[in-house]
């Protein structure tokens, strides 16, 4: 009856592991994505920057370009910059929740599996065959 309480409980804790590695795995994407992002956009800032005053700007509007004023396309890659910023320090918030969980989880197999020896024998022929 223990073993089966036992093997219940790993395959729950394994199936924790996956889902937490899975969401900690796409918040890292979004990171990169955002700094990505950010980096694209101080690069814009810096290429508008060293245009002299009354130069003609374009925004991209699909395959067609759109004459723009260049202090409102500054504004506009300022505004993506920030919140470039503002989402990358929430999913650092989220990265560092999910760490947490995955060391929790990581606790629990080591208690677990300390706990039922015949748990631990089984799990390690699983491995090894």
């Amino acid at each position: 009856m223990a073993a089966e309480i036992n093997k219940e409980a790993f395959v729950e804790l394994q199936g924790r592991l996956v889902e937490t590695t899975s969401k900690l795995k796409q918040v890292q994407v979004q990171i990169r994505n955002k700094e990505a992002e950010k980096k694209r956009a101080f690069l814009t800032l810096e290429e508008l920057d060293s245009l002299p005053e009354g130069t003609n700007t374009y925004r991209t509007l699909g395959k067609a370009f759109v004459l723009e004023p260049k202090d409102d396309l500054i504004k506009e890659q300022q505004a993506k910059a920030e919140e470039s910023d503002s989402a990358i320090a929430t999913l650092a918030g989220s990265k560092e929740y999910l760490e947490r969980q995955m060391k929790e989880v990581e606790s629990n197999f080591r208690e677990l599996l300390q706990n039922s020896p015949e748990l631990a024998r089984q799990v390690m022929q699983m491995s090894v065959t």
